[in-house]
């Protein structure tokens, strides 16, 4: 910067300079400027007391800039608060041009932990979708032995296993291709080219809002989006192949990365913070197939916008979000619909085959012998000999006894399910029987003339007893409809803060044995299209789930949590439980919804099955949010609100 720019721009605090000058120029090379409200420099004053600049223009002197902020502040007049600016009196830092910043009067201490949090924030703002050669980013410590650390990305990020790139034109159609290269040799690669239309875009949403939009006014912008399998097995794989001595520091570079950030003209807008890497909500829209799904801690995204062709796509002051506007949310879903792209195309190359959950009916082929057949009968049309067939019977039996286990073991559990359907009818039926019998007799004692003659204690076991009685009543009235082959969903609501409250009293028991302060504001009052017996399955399910893993914690507070928060303007209401246990390893969380599939010692693996695929059927979603809120297990699903 030259003088003029340094009195006239830089030390002008609100300058619209940035909105009528949009374009930097540096020789041939031509790139749009960031940042219009003028207000950027101010957030050096956060980091320390003192800021030294120098700057060199082309053809002009090495100029210094003093500010100290604390005299700023304490300024009573605004004629008061000025800025140094001299003629640097030593040699200039850099050759021809360049700016120099450096801050001193650090307000917090800088660890080493917190330098690297620094650096891995500046490799966001290097996108690694692209090479930049004009741009590099330093760090160094200043110590007297510390040498300056070039900030870059990983080499294995610009190689993911599953990749999808693409354009978006100003109709909303997806021209995209995706690619799957494994991380080692084993399997061939394979490419697709797929085109959505917005129609598609459409049919795949579920916001009311966005089915309404005829025509996307977004712009046309373009995206890459790059996944990883993350198991434990992968890692290892990613460390083994890219020479990383630790596997752990994989996962701590996707995560650096994670989630889809918006580039504008190549310099990121967002995310900005680490609370706002899933601002798309691809967390919580995993459901019951969560197996497919992928999360932000899976995906690296690159989406490129302009000022000039998404006029429309415009941050928050804060830099957190999108402004909402009818272009955002058809921004937003188009988004959405390239990730679910990638989802399906990646289900089908997962190289774990035995981490899918196969349909029965694949199950059964598994016991034909037809493969056998045809290997056996190549064998004799090249009339091999007896010792080369049986090796492919062998291979055969062992393919045949996997199939055999399987189907064991799926079948344990859906006859155990189908025996807990049997005894919960039963239980109704007995339930039902016994209150009107203990009613009877309870309802003769309260005639006038025996109750005056017991004794106070007694007379309070009486009303105990009664309400006893009317609970189970209420129980079996609750349930009844379920075990009935006649059930039909939509025939009654629920109100869902009473049935919340309901779930929580019948837990109290154990909430209290085990000291969990519980927080839940059922000040409001919600009624929602779902049966009272289903809403409390998938409640009782949830906060069973909390309980338990909860009895797990050994410090600490155990704490448990419920939300409520009203969406998609109105119609639909975000329930979420959240609690401090230990939470969902990471190598679980693509399988706890799927059926069988349990770390409870004895458990069946049923129950948040049962409980996602309830909310499926009103249309809703369940997924595990990670991380939780309160560190631990974080569950969030909507339902339907009950419309006048």
């Amino acid at each position: 910067m030259d003088r003029r720019h340094l009195e006239e721009v830089w030390s002008v605090v609100a300058t619209p300079y940035r909105t009528t000058t949009q374009l930097a120029r540096k020789g041939s090379k031509t790139r749009r400027v960031a940042g219009e409200k003028g207000l950027g420099r101010l957030s050096m004053a956060r980091l320390g007391d003192t800021l030294e600049m120098l700057t060199k223009a082309k053809n002009s002197a090495c100029l210094r800039v003093a500010v100290k902020w604390s005299s700023l502040a304490g300024a009573k007049d605004l004629s008061d608060c000025q800025v140094e600016i001299d003629e640097y009196d030593r040699a200039a830092p850099f050759s021809k041009t360049g700016t120099r910043i450096r801050i001193f009067g650090l307000f917090n201490e800088w660890s080493d932990d917190r330098v690297n949090e620094l650096r891995e924030y500046l490799a966001r703002l290097l996108s690694p979708f692209s090479k930049v050669e004009d741009f590099e980013i330093w760090v160094n410590t200043d110590e007297a032995d510390a040498t300056p650390v070039k900030v870059e990305s990983p080499e294995f990020l610009r190689h993911p296993k599953y990749r999808i790139t693409g354009t978006v034109d100003a109709d909303g159609t997806v021209t995209c291709t995706y690619l799957f290269k494994p991380i080692t040799s084993s399997r061939v690669e394979r490419r697709k080219n797929m085109t959505l239309t917005w129609s598609n875009v459409i049919e795949e949403t579920n916001s009311a809002r966005v089915k309404k939009i005829d025509r996307p006014q977004c712009g046309p912008f373009t995206f890459e989006i790059r996944a990883w399998d993350i198991g434990v097995e992968d890692t290892e794989e990613i460390a083994s192949q890219y020479h990383i001595t630790k596997k752990q520091l994989v996962r701590a570079a996707i995560k650096a990365h994670k989630g889809i950030s918006v580039y504008r003209d190549g310099i990121l807008v967002l995310p900005k913070s680490e609370a706002t890497r899933d601002w798309l909500g691809l967390d919580l829209r995993r459901i019951s197939e969560v197996g497919t799904r992928l999360s932000t801690s899976q995906i690296l995204g690159f989406i490129s916008v302009s000022a000039h062709d998404n006029a429309a796509i415009k941050d928050t002051s804060d830099r957190e979000r999108l402004v909402d506007s009818i272009e955002v949310a058809a921004f937003e879903e188009i988004i959405k619909s390239v990730v679910s792209a990638l989802e399906r195309e990646r289900a089908a190359d997962r190289l774990d085959k035995k981490t899918a959950e196969p349909a029965l009916k694949d199950l059964f082929g598994g016991l034909s012998a037809d493969s056998l057949v045809e290997r056996v009968s190549m064998v004799a049309k090249e009339e091999g000999f007896a010792k080369e067939i049986l090796p492919i019977v062998n291979s055969f039996n062992r393919e045949l006894t996997e199939t055999r286990k399987e189907i064991e073991r799926r079948f344990v559990y859906y006859s155990r399910l189908a025996t807990i359907g049997t005894l919960a009818q039963m239980l109704v039926h007995e339930v039902r029987n016994k209150t009107t019998i203990v009613g009877s007799l309870l309802q003769a004692v309260a005639a006038p003339e025996v109750l005056a003659g017991l004794a106070p204690a007694i007379e309070q076991k009486h009303r105990r007893a009664s309400d006893a009685v009317s609970a189970l009543d209420r129980l079996a009235e609750t349930f009844a409809p379920l075990a009935s082959r006649s059930f039909g969903r939509g025939r009654r609501t629920s109100i869902l803060e009473d049935r919340i409250a309901g779930v929580l009293s019948v837990r109290e028991a154990d909430r209290r044995k085990l000291g969990i302060v519980t927080r839940f504001a059922s000040g409001t009052k919600t009624t929602v299209a779902l049966d009272p017996g289903e809403l409390d399955a998938v409640l009782l399910n949830l906060v069973d789930n909390a309980i338990y893993w909860l009895g797990h914690v050994r410090t600490g507070k155990r704490a448990l949590e419920i939300r409520l928060r009203r969406i998609e303007r109105g119609t639909r209401v975000r329930v979420s439980i959240h609690d401090s246990g230990p939470g969902v390893a990471e190598e679980n969380a693509e399988r706890v919804f799927w059926p069988g599939v349990t770390t409870k010692p004895g458990g069946i693996g049923m129950g948040l099955t049962i409980a996602s695929e309830i909310v499926d059927a009103y249309e809703g979603k369940m997924a595990l949010q990670q991380p939780g809120e309160l560190d631990g297990g974080s569950f969030v699903f909507d339902l339907p609100v009950k419309q006048p």
